[in-house]
């Protein structure tokens, strides 16, 4: 039992690695409150394209600040133009940061909006400089997950012999077990950008 508990842990403790330092973009990157705009917000405060350069990649920086010097040009006329010039920047922004991960986007999402809980939990533990509970909690859902899907096969196998409907069932529940034992591995392991990861594991099988 420990050494379930100890493995268990490594998965979780190997997602939530990944979790903490991308996933949190990946996940809300889109929407008015989330941290890339956050950053837009702040740049264009300052007159400073700096602060949102770590957003995208290297190749599209130039789109960037072209996007930044005509955004800071035109936002000094009216309110109105500082608002229509502030969402062209984030848009913008927001989009070729989502391109260079590899997800479409689909437009800005406004603030205040329902945010994932695992994506919430990850922000709290950042927030209280703590990844302890985080930790505890997703050890809890991996184990669970893994357990209830394990149960349902070995339960499933008792009767997978006594007809078509009942060898079904049990392929049901093997096919449920081993795709997401998958995708647990395949988000443990991968070395993909987040957005990438993700439509990887979409696509399989």
């Amino acid at each position: 039992m420990n050494r379930q508990h100890a493995t268990t842990l490594l998965i979780a403790t190997t997602l939530l690695a990944g979790l903490l330092t991308a996933r949190p973009a990946a996940a809300h990157c889109d929407t008015l409150d989330g941290p890339v705009v956050v950053d837009a917000r702040a740049a264009l405060e300052r007159g400073d394209v700096t602060p949102v350069l770590k957003w995208v990649q290297p190749a599209d920086e130039a789109e960037i600040r072209a996007a930044f010097d005509r955004t800071v040009a035109v936002r000094g006329l009216s309110p109105e133009a500082r608002a229509l010039a502030d969402t062209y920047f984030f848009e913008t922004l927001v989009r070729v940061h989502r391109a260079g991960e590899g997800a479409p986007f689909t437009g800005l999402k406004p603030a205040g909006g329902e945010v994932d809980p695992g994506i919430a939990a990850a922000d709290r533990a950042l927030a209280s400089g703590s990844v302890d509970a985080l930790v505890k909690a997703m050890s809890a859902h991996v184990a669970d997950g893994i357990g209830q899907r394990f149960a349902r096969v070995v339960e499933t196998g008792k009767h997978a012999a006594h007809g078509v409907a009942a060898g079904r069932e049990y392929v049901a529940a093997y096919v449920d077990y081993v795709h997401y034992v998958e995708r647990l591995h395949v988000a443990a392991v991968s070395t993909h950008a987040p957005h990438a990861a993700e439509a990887a594991a979409a696509h399989q099988h």
